[in-house]
């Protein structure tokens, strides 16, 4: 057993524990910067919309990558070629998110806070495409569900969440004067 503590940890288990728990480092990293970035936000004036989804949010995200990572455990592991698909999707899907947080720098957070008076962010992904960030967050949530196997809660966690994400998007929509 591991470590001679007679536990039986099968290739689904670890995949599924060690994959988990990078998406859950990761993301405490991210909530670390969000959290300066927006003390520094608010102190310039930042405003923030009411109707915002961030409460859901802020439980639905990490959750998702927890049940994803249970499921994984139990019905894992992926086939070799669906695990190295996920990785690479996964590897584009943060690349995408860090170019995204570099191109917003300090105005990047997991809140919609708008600075009044301030231009848009057009440069990086941004140019292309109006949220990259969130079609990154849809990269991570297939990709896990690949790399550990959560055929079940990876759908179910891509058709939630992205239903949170287009509420969000409405919000931040209105809050940046794209939508009356």
């Amino acid at each position: 057993g591991a470590w001679g503590l007679g536990l039986n940890i099968t290739p689904a288990i670890a995949i599924a524990v060690l994959t988990s728990l990078a998406a859950l480092l990761i993301m405490a990293g991210e909530a670390v910067l969000s959290s300066f970035n927006e003390k520094q936000l608010r102190a310039r004036g930042a405003i923030e919309p009411r109707d915002d989804v961030i409460g859901s949010m802020r439980w639905a995200y990490p959750g998702a990558f927890v049940l994803m990572g249970i499921e994984g455990a139990i019905a894992g592991p992926a086939s070799p070629d669906i695990l190295m698909g996920g990785l690479a999707l996964f590897g584009l899907a943060k690349a995408l998110k860090i170019w995204a947080i570099s191109s917003l720098g300090s105005r990047w957070t997991y809140r919609v806070l708008v600075l009044p008076g301030e231009p848009l962010i057009t440069s990086g992904p941004y140019r292309f495409i109006p949220h990259p960030n969130y079609l990154a967050v849809v990269g991570e949530i297939v990709s896990v569900a690949m790399i550990v196997w959560a055929p079940i809660t990876g759908v179910l966690s891509a058709m939630g969440f992205g239903w949170l994400m287009v509420a969000r998007i409405r919000v931040e929509d209105r809050a940046l004067g794209r939508l009356k």
